[in-house]
């Protein structure tokens, strides 16, 4: 097995001892460590507390910026979409993952399928329901503001 995912998966299993769920994840960029997580969701009341998500966040304080760039993602599980945008949005250049979606399924651990799944879905057929309110007043509108402003 490949050094970096066992560092994800070794994160994980002192996750699950410490009464945490399955999830640990590292970033990786020109060999080092950069940025690691596990999931928090048995800390804190806090949806965000993903495994990739903390180890995004830990190396953007690192290193400074938000663009990661030139970085790699080891996670233990199949990333869920929230950690999949936010990797992508970030500029990661690609993740692996030791355990897929349907292994998490298997556990219990199933909402990151429902999500995948929804979104697959026309607009108006998806289970979360998303509502444009468009900005009449350009004035008020904030990225006419900020368009401005740059």
């Amino acid at each position: 097995m490949n050094k970096w995912m066992e560092r994800a998966i070794g994160l994980a299993l002192a996750n699950v001892a410490q009464g945490g769920q399955p999830f640990g994840a590292i970033l990786v960029k020109d060999g080092e460590i950069i940025g690691e997580g596990v999931n928090e969701l048995h800390l804190r009341p806090d949806s965000t507390g993903h495994a990739e998500l903390l180890a995004l966040r830990c190396a953007q304080e690192k290193l400074g910026t938000i663009d990661l760039r030139g970085t790699v993602m080891y996670a233990s599980g199949a990333p869920c979409p929230m950690c999949f945008g936010a990797m992508a949005m970030a500029g990661v250049d690609k993740a692996y993952f030791a355990n897929s979606l349907a292994d998490a399924l298997a556990v219990g651990l199933g909402r990151s399928s429902e999500v995948y799944a929804d979104l697959q879905k026309a607009e108006a057929e998806r289970a979360f329901q998303m509502i444009h309110l468009p900005v009449e007043d350009d004035e008020k509108n904030p990225m006419h503001v900020w368009y401005k402003k740059a």
